[in-house]
C-alpha cells in the first residue's frame, strides 16, 4: 500500500510514503499532512487556502483528527450514514440541485446535509449524498438501495463559499488525480523490477518522482507557457433572474426552517419533529404528511404538511394545536421553508498547467538530438592486465554492502575524461542547465 501526494495545479510529486500489506493509512494520512505543511510554509501558502482531494480510502469519519485543520474533499465509504436520521430526513425533503456529468452523461441529484458530527471526536462535516437511477450493470461506486445508486462525499468546505455541485465536481473532474497516476504506472514503474525488496522499491518510487518533478521543470524551461484559468464554475444568476429562468435553486438551499411561536402557549412548527421518513410526529404523536410544494417570490421553497382530520378532531391537544380550538374544522398543517443559500456573484476559476505538454517536451527534445561522445586517450599508455579472479562472495553482487558497489563500479580518478556534444538544444534551455554553449 502505497500514499502519494500530488499538487493539483502544478502535478508535481510532492511525498510517498509506503508500508508492506495493506499499510498504515492513518499514519501515512499524518505524514502526508506534514509534508504539505511544509510545502505551504515554504510557498508562503497560508493553510486557509489549501484543499486536500483525498482518495475513498480515507472516507471516513476517523480521519478528520489527522488532518491539522485542512480542509478536505474526499468520497465516502461508510453507506451507513445514509441510515443516519439527519440523512433520512433530508432525502425527503426537495434536492438542493442536480449535476450533470459531462462525459457520462449521468445525472446526479445533489442533498446537502452540513454539520452532522463524525468519528469519536464528533467533529462537525458536511455530507453531500449523490443519487441516480441503477442502471443494469452494477454501479462500480456508491451502494445500490431499491433501484437507486447512493454516493456520499465528505468535505469541510462551507456552504456558504461552495455549493453541493461544486463540492461534487472537485472530486470528480479537476480535482482529480487518477490520471495522473495512469501516466504514473506506465511512465514510472521501476519499483516493480528493479527491486524486490521494500526499501530498494521505495528508494526507486522517490527516484521516479523526483525525475518526474525534473521533468516538469526543465519541460517548462523549454515552454515556458503561462498558467491557464478555466472557469470551474459560472457567476450565479441574481435572484429575480434565477426565479424567472429555472424553477429550481441553482446554489443549493439552507437548513430546513419553521416559523416562530404565533400565540403564546400554542404549538409552533418547531413543536413538529421531522422523521427520517420525511413525515413530521406532533406533539400527541400523529403524522403529518407533505402535501403541497410551491415557490414563494424571494425564490424559498415552501413545503406544506398536513395532518388528517380524523386525527385532529378526537387529540386532547387540540386547544393548544389550532388556532380556532375544538371548533376548526380543519386539519392542523405546518410549512417548512428552504431558503436559498447567499453566495458571491463572482465565477469559481481553477488554474493549472497541462498535465502531459510540459512532462514530454524534454522527451521529445531528446528523440531530436545529435550526440557525440568523445573519449580523451590518457596520457601513458598502460599494459592490458587481464581480470583477477573473482571469489563467490564478489560474483553474487547482492552480498556486497553501498560502499562495495561503489568500489567495484565507480569510475576511477585516472580513468581518461569523456566529452558529450549535445545539438540541437536550444541555448536559453542549456543556459538553465548551466551547460556550456558553443
Amino acid at each position: 500500500m502505497r500514499t502519494t501526494v500530488l499538487q493539483a495545479h502544478t502535478h508535481q510529486w510532492l511525498a510517498t510514503f509506503g508500508n508492506p500489506g495493506n499499510g498504515e493509512y492513518r499514519e501515512e494520512l499524518r505524514r502526508a499532512v506534514a509534508a504539505i505543511q511544509a510545502y505551504l510554509k515554504a510557498h508562503d501558502v497560508p493553510e486557509e487556502r489549501a484543499l486536500l482531494r483525498l482518495d475513498g480510502q480515507y472516507g471516513t469519519g476517523a480521519i478528520l483528527s489527522d488532518l491539522a485543520g485542512l480542509a478536505v474533499v474526499t468520497r465516502g465509504k461508510d453507506y451507513q450514514l445514509l441510515d443516519r436520521a439527519e440523512v433520512q430526513a433530508r432525502l425527503h425533503l426537495p434536492p438542493d440541485q442536480q449535476l450533470e456529468h459531462p462525459e457520462s452523461g449521468i445525472v446526479r441529484t445533489l442533498y446537502d446535509c452540513p454539520g452532522l458530527p463524525l468519528g469519536r471526536a464528533g467533529k462537525p462535516c458536511r455530507i453531500v449524498v449523490a443519487t441516480h437511477p441503477a442502471k443494469a450493470r452494477k454501479s462500480r461506486v456508491g451502494v445500490t438501495r431499491e433501484g437507486v445508486v447512493y454516493e456520499l462525499f465528505l468535505t469541510a468546505l462551507p456552504q456558504g463559499a461552495f455549493t453541493a455541485a461544486d463540492v461534487v465536481t472537485l472530486y470528480l473532474h479537476r480535482g482529480a488525480f487518477e490520471n495522473a497516476l495512469a501516466d504514473e504506472d506506465q511512465e514510472q514503474d521501476p519499483d516493480r523490477w528493479a527491486s524486490h525488496g521494500p526499501c530498494g522499491q521505495e528508494a526507486w518510487q522517490i527516484v521516479s518522482q523526483w525525475v518526474w518533478n525534473l521533468r516538469l521543470e526543465l519541460g517548462h524551461q523549454l515552454h515556458p507557457d503561462p498558467v491557464r484559468t478555466t472557469e470551474f464554475a459560472p457567476a450565479l444568476l441574481s435572484a429575480p433572474d434565477q426565479e424567472a429562468r429555472s424553477p429550481s435553486s441553482a446554489q443549493g438551499y439552507g437548513p430546513a426552517a419553521v416559523a416562530l411561536p404565533w400565540k403564546r402557549g400554542r404549538f409552533s412548527g418547531r413543536d413538529f419533529a421531522l422523521q427520517p421518513d420525511g413525515t413530521l410526529r406532533c406533539p400527541a404523536g400523529q403524522s403529518l404528511v407533505p402535501h403541497e410544494r410551491r415557490r414563494e417570490a424571494d425564490g424559498s421553497l415552501r413545503v406544506v404538511y398536513a395532518a388528517s382530520i380524523r386525527s385532529c378532531r378526537p387529540c386532547p391537544l387540540r386547544e393548544q394545536c389550532q388556532w380556532q380550538g375544538s371548533a376548526t374544522t380543519k386539519p392542523r398543517q405546518v410549512s417548512i421553508l428552504l431558503h436559498p443559500l447567499v453566495l458571491g456573484s463572482a465565477p469559481l476559476r481553477w488554474r493549472d498547467w497541462d498535465r502531459r505538454h510540459h512532462r514530454r517536451a524534454c522527451l521529445q527534445l531528446l528523440r531530436q538530438q545529435h550526440v557525440e561522445v568523445q573519449v580523451e586517450q590518457g596520457l601513458s599508455a598502460s599494459p592490458t592486465l587481464s581480470p583477477a579472479p573473482l571469489s563467490r562472495a564478489q560474483r553474487a553482487h547482492y552480498r556486497l554492502d553501498f560502499q562495495e558497489r561503489l568500489a567495484r563500479n565507480a569510475r576511477a580518478p585516472t580513468a581518461s575524461r569523456v566529452t558529450i556534444k549535445l545539438f540541437g538544444v536550444p541555448e536559453a534551455f542549456a543556459t538553465s542547465l548551466g551547460l556550456v554553449t558553443a
